[in-house]
């Protein structure tokens, strides 16, 4: 099964940034241990701060990959055009959250992806993503 991780913004600062709420691994050291964790799905993994290359990935993986694995991070709580970019594609897509999105600010609670997406996983840390990728399986 073909399936894509897109990250959102800062997220290419995990290891670095708030680690109490995030951790202490980058996610591509992360994502090293997803493929050997999931040898029989062939993973990619892409990471943009701007919400149009974003969109740009959707269209681009959304009629051809078997699954997206997507965490827009903040852009998930403001971004009208990522929701329907998701709405707009095929593909199935697992929204993703490695905190818990609602023990948090009230502005988070809200997501424009949620409702075009096949599920929501949020609050088990980096594992969100091995339990997207079960998901699929």
């Amino acid at each position: 099964m073909k399936l894509i991780i897109i990250n959102g913004p800062n997220l290419n600062l995990l290891g670095k940034r708030e680690p109490k709420i995030y951790g202490t691994a980058s996610f591509e050291d992360y994502f090293k241990i997803l493929q050997k964790n999931f040898p029989q799905h062939e993973l990619s993994y892409y990471q943009s701060n701007i919400e149009g290359a974003l969109i740009d990935k959707l269209h681009e993986v959304g009629f051809t990959y078997d699954g997206i694995i997507f965490n827009a991070a903040a852009y998930t709580h403001t971004s009208v055009g990522l929701g329907d970019a998701v709405k707009a594609i095929e593909t199935p897509v697992i929204e993703v959250h490695i905190s818990n999105v609602h023990a948090r600010e009230e502005f988070r609670h809200q997501s424009f992806i949620a409702p075009n997406a096949k599920g929501v996983i949020a609050g088990f840390g980096l594992q969100s993503y091995d339990l997207a990728i079960a998901s699929f399986s």
